[in-house]
């Protein structure tokens, strides 16, 4: 078995995130870390957060931080890593890219706490950098300029503490003095530490500065003093002439001013109402936001609260801090001020939100002050409030957030083209239900009917240099509507076009002058209304058109064809005309070059199953350069522009849609007009017709087949992918102040507004909001109803209500705006052991809850499964439930199976009876018209009785815990929570279950996929996605062996099972696997095993068909490790090997950075695989292709 692993969308989660100026200067930018990924975003000219770059690292990124050198006006990024290495990153604008400027190693590799890379600081004059480990070690390296002003880093100054714990670190902003790195430490060694009164040591924090000099090339370390034990959290003071400098330290429910030299300010923050006096609060996270003359610091507390935080400074004194409530947004692990207005918030859970300022909190709100006096018991008073909706932030744009994933299920329950992925995501009163397809997302932004069915819609300016359209042209069987396009959209009968004729193409013409097509002629209106007609000679008729701003082909009837070209005077001038053999099925002239007067190319497409390319240069017009036959007609035909594309993607290129339902993308030479390359892609039964767009600014072409597609350029690479909409038969593009980059399209008797939503995704989602963490996700299988298990520890859900002259009333709820889409908790804190529970029951076609099955405050459900008793016919759910269950140590008052019946008439559930057991029920699985549990570290066999299950066989002799049951014929296939898979067989003659393999290695299942009846894929919590299998010789002596006394008294190997599975396959995901589906996510696609993460990415594992496949990716794996190595320092092989050494599995996201590459190494690369770039690239595409 060969794998080749592809990623299919990208984790979502985001680890840390930085604001700076990295592609140009006063160009506001995020770049974000997705644990294993990067990502540079900016928001747009309304406020939508766009990527600009994403790379994968195949590493795990822990910090980033940003620096700029003095008197520069751009940014550079500081990654560290498990690298064990130091990574300085600077975005080269030609490359559309992050590149290595200096990469500098340190240590080991890997998450160690002694290795550097969870901390780091940086000197905001841009002069050093600190990083830092967990414990002990830390290094501090000098930023500078050679004579050519480029960037240079020193060799490493050592700082570090043997037996001190870092808590977090900061480089303070000290003007142009010796650098300052503040650091919160922790020493936990030594025979010098005070006592308790039992004897334990106390451990203390102390606030640290690491000073560079940088005269002497040296790091003193100077203790400041003693802080709270709390304290988590360190925020830099602006300074240098901008502001007093020091740091202010975050502990709980107060806030601490210190610099050294300076006395202690405190204030209070900010509490809620209905917090109880028990729970604290902290500060999680923080920006910083400098102007001219002031800054401000934003702090958000654990619950999502956002504090202003002020000081009253004169010189390099602090007179007074303040801080004060602004507003309340889901608790983020990083937020981001940008100076274009925005904020950046990175969500822990749901969905990562760009808001825009309307206020900086400039009220008379009341605000907690350093100058407060103590109460009576001597505590800092502070300010209560209650959460309201945003006042001074304006929701602008969101941007998918899957993370945390609990479960997955790939099911085609609604009967569509395509199966659905239902995710169960995010935790709590963020928790939802979400659907994905494969396609881009649409937003409908308008609908009108139409007096008929259209058969052609385009849209133009008045003039080429408007930003937006001006008319909408519809054209009719027998008649053309144009409509004018303002804050309304009207009919209008003066625009010069013919209005009682049908319209075959509209085209705004490089002198500002408007081009109609139609069946009798051309129409040519110039400034003024003056219009030029020209009609088609004796009785024949245009049947194709073909125009681009300067140039204009028709094609009669008969074969004939003439070409027009815009002169210097104005004109539309006849220059050539040439007959051929037959009728014309589709035409097209190349685009205009920049800089040039006329498109090179002209591409004719004919019934005989060819496509002809023309040159319409003056010298050899008209004559053939090269002829293609295709496996059907062309019915329609479009050149893309490809000279913002990378490598060999550059160039341009012929796209051809067959009446057999085949998109062919063919690249033209562009001095020569050959044709090569060609690549062809099945969108439907449906001829594709091509249109052509504009989107993310560049060309491209929507193709209308069964359902739309799109083939665009994203981030400098070709993608093509089907839009998650109706069929549509015409197009065109649109651009409106409401919506600058969209599609005008016709369905049926409709006119349609619509508007692509992020380009690069391949799947988008639909969102039902759950109430508690969802846990599992069940497709009932007589129904097609979703059931879900939702659980959440000592939180019970409750509706808000409010105190009406004395009565209790539900709040009313009123639906917000924009502005104030907070969703707020709906759940409160219980005791420890006490769960909110339920179970859902969905239906797929509208996500609507048919029955939600509330637990008790004592119970929640862990494990579901669909069951067929043997006796009865009748389709049950099995539900394993625990009561009043707690963590550490993991200790529950009772466990039972329960019985559901699910009505197919009401949707409603049915408890038919609970069965006590002894054991957390972790799994549960169907077996032979009976039911497997596994209950804690046993696996048990039950029937079906009449007022409980009925227990009929039971297997003690598990390692742990069985975390997933599944069965084929009469063997058990268990996924040990920490010793992997064990293969079991259940013995009817006996009534016995006995154990004949396990697996060598130790793994803490988290997934399990059975795939055949000797083979099993899983997934464990460090990021392995391996597949075990059972040797063809030990699985016949198994079944060899009919009365199980060879298992029986055979001798255990390596105190184990008789037998050993072995790995077929291993490979390092890098995020924690928490489902696997074998499925198919296209019709005629292959059949792939789909894991799910817990960050929300989605991988898929391809099996590779032949040996020659297997050896072409795994030749151009090894070249790529060698040409392009990641990007932030991490050995390839290695990550990829990080528990396991890699075997069976070739990483598909290493091999599609082939694409990115400069085309020199492109060639290089394909010359020792014997092919082209472009056959590599092909066979790239073509792999993704049968997935998605």
């Amino acid at each position: 078995m060969q794998l080749y692993a592809v990623t299919l969308a990208r984790g979502t989660g985001v680890q840390c995130a930085v604001h700076g100026n990295f592609s140009m200067p006063k160009v506001h930018e995020v770049a974000v870390s997705h644990g294993k990924a990067l990502e540079l975003l900016r928001p747009d000219e309304l406020g939508r957060i766009r990527s600009v770059y994403t790379c994968e690292v195949f590493g795990c990124i822990r910090s980033l931080a940003t620096f700029r050198l003095p008197g520069g006006n751009r940014d550079y990024l500081i990654v560290g890593s498990d690298a064990g290495r130091i990574v300085i990153l600077f975005y080269d604008n030609q490359k559309n890219a992050f590149v290595q400027v200096h990469q500098e190693t340190y240590g080991r590799s890997g998450c160690r706490r002694a290795v550097p890379g969870q901390y780091l600081a940086v000197d905001p004059k841009g002069r050093a950098c600190m990083i830092a480990a967990v414990e002990k070690q830390k290094f501090v390296y000098v930023l500078s300029r050679d004579n050519k002003a480029n960037l240079t880093i020193s060799s490493p100054l050592e700082a570090h503490k043997s037996n001190h714990v870092v808590h977090h670190v900061v480089g303070m902003d000290c003007g142009f003095d010796n650098p300052i790195f503040a650091v919160v430490e922790v020493d936990h060694g030594g025979k010098d530490l005070p006592r308790k009164p039992n004897g334990t040591p106390e451990f203390k924090k102390v606030l640290v500065y690491y000073e560079l000099e940088l005269g002497l090339n040296h790091v003193v370390r100077k203790v400041i003093g003693k802080i709270d034990d709390t304290a988590n959290l360190l925020i830099p003071v602006p300074g240098g002439g901008e502001g007093p400098s020091g740091v202010v330290v975050c502990s709980e429910n107060f806030l601490v001013y210190k610099k050294d030299g300076h006395e202690e300010l405190r204030v209070a923050i900010p509490r809620r109402k209905a917090l109880p006096e028990e729970r604290s609060t902290l500060v999680a996270c923080y920006s910083v936001h400098r102007q001219k003359n002031m800054f401000f610091i934003l702090a958000q507390t654990e619950y999502g609260d956002l504090m202003k935080i002020t000081l009253d400074w004169e010189g390099t004194q602090v007179k007074e801090l303040k801080i004060k409530y602004l507003d309340t947004i889901d608790p983020c692990v990083s937020i981001c001020i940008l100076k274009s207005g925005f904020l950046y918030a990175a969500s822990e859970v749901g969905d990562h939100t760009l808001y825009q300022f309307q206020g900086i909190g400039d009220d008379d709100s009341p605000e907690s002050s350093s100058r407060a006096p103590l109460d009576r018991s001597g505590a800092i008073p502070g300010i209560l409030f209650e959460p309201r909706p945003l006042k001074n932030l304006l929701l602008v744009d969101e941007q998918d957030n899957f993370a945390p994933t609990t479960d997955m299920r790939v099911e085609n329950v609604t009967g569509e083209e395509t199966p659905q992925i239902y995710a169960l995501c995010g935790r709590t009163s963020k928790a939802s239900l979400r659907v994905l397809r494969p396609g881009l997302a649409v937003t409908e932004m308008a609908v009108s009917p139409l007096p008929g069915n259209p058969n052609g819609v385009w849209t133009v300016k008045l003039k080429n240099a408007d930003e937006f359209d001006s008319f909408i042209v519809v054209s009719f069987v027998n008649a053309t509507l144009v409509l004018s396009i303002g804050e309304t959209v009207e009919e209008i009968s003066d625009s010069g076009f013919l209005g009682n004729v049908p319209s075959l193409n509209v085209v705004l013409l490089a002198d500002d002058s408007l081009l109609q097509a139609h069946p009798g002629g051309l129409r040519h209106i110039r400034e003024e209304k003056r219009i030029s007609d020209w009609k088609t000679p004796g009785r024949k008729q245009v049947t194709k058109v073909a125009i681009n701003n300067r140039q204009a082909v028709v094609a009669l009837t008969g074969g004939e064809l003439i070409y027009f070209e815009l002169s210097s005077t104005g004109d539309l001038e006849e220059k050539d005309r040439k007959e051929l053999p037959g009728d014309v099925a589709s035409i097209d002239v190349s685009p205009v070059p920049e800089g040039r007067l006329r498109g090179k190319f002209l591409a004719v497409g004919s019934f005989d199953s060819t496509v002809r390319v023309m040159s319409l240069d003056p010298g050899n017009c008209m004559q053939t350069l090269a002829v293609q036959a295709v496996a059907a007609p062309p019915e329609s035909i479009s050149f893309l522009d490809g000279s913002k594309g990378i490598g060999s993607q550059e160039g341009l290129f012929l796209n051809i849609g067959l009446s057999n339902g085949v998109l062919l993308r063919t690249e033209v030479d562009s001095i020569t007009g050959k044709l090569s390359d060609t690549r062809a892609r099945f969108l439907g039964a449906r001829a594709p017709a091509l249109c052509k767009l504009r989107a993310d600014g560049q060309p491209s072409v929507l193709a209308l087949s069964n359902r739309p597609w799109l083939s665009y350029y994203y981030q400098g690479r070709h993608s093509l992918t089907p839009l998650s909409y109706e069929s549509l038969e015409h197009a065109s593009s649109f651009a409106s102040e409401q919506c600058p980059e969209g599609i005008v399209a016709v369905c049926k008797d409709t006119l349609r507004v619509l508007m692509l939503e992020r380009l690069g995704e391949s799947l988008n989602s639909t969102i039902s909001p759950l109430k508690y963490t969802p846990r599992r996700i069940l497709v009932e299988q007589k129904t097609k109803k979703l059931v879900l298990l939702e659980a959440d520890h000592a939180t019970r859900h409750v509706k808000e209500e409010i105190k009406v002259e004395g009565e209790v009333k539900p709040m009313e709820v009123v639906e917000a705006g924009p502005e104030e889409a907070v969703r707020f908790p709906e759940i409160v804190r219980t005791s420890k052991g006490s769960w909110g529970a339920c179970i859902r029951v969905v239906d797929p076609f509208t996500l609507d809850t048919l029955c939600c099955h509330d637990l008790s405050e004592e119970r929640a459900a862990f494990s579901i499964c669909n069951v067929t008793f043997k006796d009865s016919e009748e389709q049950l759910l099995a539900v394993g439930t625990v009561q009043r269950l707690s963590f550490y140590p993991r200790i529950f008052d009772a466990a039972s199976v329960d019985l559901y019946r699910l009505d197919p008439q009401t949707n409603q559930l049915c408890l038919l009876h609970s069965t006590p057991i002894d054991g957390i029920p972790f799994s549960l699985a169907p077996f032979n018209g009976r039911l497997l549990a596994g209950v804690g570290n046993k696996v048990i066999l039950f029937d079906l009785g009449k007022k409980k299950l009925l227990k009929k066989c039971e297997f003690r002799d598990l390692p742990t815990a069985a975390m997933s049951l599944s069965s084929m014929g009469n063997r058990i296939f268990i996924g040990d929570a920490q010793e992997g898979f064990l293969y079991a067989k259940y013995k009817p003659a006996d009534n016995q279950i006995y154990l004949f393999a396990d697996t060598p290695n130790m793994r803490h299942i988290c997934c399990a996929l059975h795939l055949d009846y000797d083979t099993m894929a899983g997934g464990d919590k460090f990021g392995n996605f391996f597949v075990s299998r059972l040797l063809k010789e030990a699985s016949e002596d198994v079944e060899d062996d009919p009365t199980g006394g060879k298992i029986i008294f055979s001798k255990g190997m390596l105190l184990g099972a008789p037998h050993k599975l072995f790995d077929e396959v291993q490979f390092h995901v890098g995020e924690t696997l928490v489902s696997l589906r074998r499925c198919t996510l296209q019709p005629g696609g292959t059949e792939v095993i789909l894991g799910a993460s817990n960050t929300g990415g989605l991988y898929g594992f391809i099996p590779l068909p032949s040996m020659e496949d297997v050896d072409f990716f795994m030749q151009l794996e090894m070249h790529m490790r060698i040409e392009n190595p990641p990007l932030c320092g991490r050995d390839h092989a290695a990550f990829r090997s990080s528990y396991f050494p890699v075997r069976a599995c070739i990483d598909g996201d290493l091999c599609e950075q082939f694409a990115s590459l400069a085309y020199s190494v492109q060639q290089k690369i394909a010359g020792d695989l014997d092919r082209t770039p472009g056959e590599v690239l092909r066979k790239l595409e073509d792999i993704r292709a049968k997935v998605l």
